[in-house]
């Protein structure tokens, strides 16, 4: 395997430990880094539409990121501030 194909297999880890963490409890939610982690997608989909050529596997990767990320940061929100349990 080249070493652009591992970069490529490594991308993927961070957007699959989130997909991974949606059954946790919202409690261990990190809501500073999983925005650092939006951010930083967002600029890697930039990125990578940017970059010529286009490098739509990094697209994906930051893409699916993207939406894993916001997906958490929503159970936190609604965690500490919509549920009953956060006016206790």
């Amino acid at each position: 395997m080249s070493s652009g194909n591992r970069q490529h297999v490594a991308n993927w880890a961070i957007p699959l430990a989130a997909l991974g963490d949606m059954k946790r409890d919202p409690e261990i939610i990190s809501p500073r880094m999983t925005t650092a982690l939006c951010i930083y997608s967002l600029l890697f989909m930039r990125f990578a539409i940017k970059v010529q050529p286009r490098n739509m596997l990094l697209f994906a990767c930051h893409f699916t990121n993207e939406g894993a990320q916001l997906t958490q940061l929503g159970r936190w929100i609604n965690h500490n501030y919509g549920s009953k349990s956060a006016t206790k």
